[in-house]
């Protein structure tokens, strides 16, 4: 079974520059876990969608990262851990960002 979560948006001090790293801007992360079916319509048998954006705002605000690679790796790691999923994708981009017209987007999985 595949949870998605699409277009979470959290303010983040991430970043090469100065700037980004002192004023903040937003992230855009895309979230996809694989997990075992649930054996019954109740939510204790499932993830609940709050926990997963809870966790991925823990670990964007627990520490600044340079890269948008190791900030994706260290959020799809941690969902991993804490969901117990067979697979974690993990998409995050600068919404703010445009290089000619397009976003920096980076895609992990684990």
């Amino acid at each position: 079974m595949r949870i998605e979560l699409a277009g979470i948006e959290l303010r983040g001090f991430h970043g090469v520059l100065d700037d980004e790293r002192r004023d903040g801007q937003r992230f855009r992360f895309d979230v996809t876990l694989e997990l075992a079916e649930p054996a019954e319509d109740d939510i204790d048998a499932t993830v609940d969608y709050r926990d997963v954006v809870a966790c991925v705002r823990e670990v964007s605000d627990g520490r600044a990262f340079q890269l948008l690679e190791t900030l994706a790796a260290a959020v799809a790691e941690e969902l991993k851990r804490r969901f117990r999923a067979e697979r974690a994708q993990v998409r995050v981009g600068k919404p703010d960002l445009e290089l000619a017209g397009g976003h920096a987007t980076v895609v992990v999985e684990r």
